[in-house]
């Protein structure tokens, strides 16, 4: 049938021999061009949908790394949420359950850390004691459920006993939170009549 089509254009059989190879060459460029196109039209979806699902995995980890964010941040805040007692009494009484001795406590003044946050500090001096009692102290301070670290430990050791320390100083910080100060709005009056247009 290709034979008819070229006589019919009247092409002498060199003609013919060189329109056939190109037809041939030509269907079989289309038979190799259409695979190697589809596949890669194929590859470069896959590089996309990797793309898209390295991107959906890092927004998965950063789900878990906020929600990790938002509670320790509720942790903190709700150890702030209290507010420290006097460090006085409350030193004196984790030295009574540690069973301590408080010598002396000498109050600092208070420390502003930017607008939100007062540092409240206060020096104590223990009796002689052993190291396990001291332990136990500290553990108490560090482990109350008010925001108090202990800033400063200074502990000598006495000749003579093997477990005697003393003077033993302790400086404990609490920390309180201020309240942010919310603006005043003004109250309209309950009266007052909506506008007209």
């Amino acid at each position: 049938m290709a034979i008819s089509i070229f006589e019919r254009w009247g092409l002498n059989p060199r003609e013919q021999r060189m329109a056939t190879a190109a037809v041939f060459v030509f269907a079989g460029v289309l038979v190799l061009a259409i695979p190697v196109g589809l596949s890669m039209l194929v590859s470069s979806r896959t590089q996309q949908n990797e793309e898209l699902k390295e991107a959906l995995n890092s927004v998965n980890q950063a789900r878990g790394k906020i929600r990790e964010r938002q509670d320790r941040k509720a942790s903190i805040a709700s150890r702030y949420a209290k507010k420290t007692p006097a460090l006085g009494g409350f030193i004196e009484q984790a030295a009574a359950t540690s069973k301590v001795q408080i010598g002396d406590s000498v109050d600092r003044p208070d420390v502003n850390h930017g607008k939100q946050y007062v540092e409240r500090h206060t020096v104590v001096h223990l009796k002689n004691s052993g190291l396990g009692p001291v332990v136990k102290f500290l553990e108490t301070l560090e482990k109350s459920e008010y925001p108090i670290s202990v800033t400063r430990l200074n502990i000598r050791k006495r000749s003579g006993d093997p477990d005697s320390y003393g003077p033993i100083e302790v400086g404990v910080s609490a920390y309180d939170r201020n309240a942010p100060a919310t603006p005043a709005t003004p109250a309209a009056p309950a009266s007052a009549a909506p506008p007209t247009k």
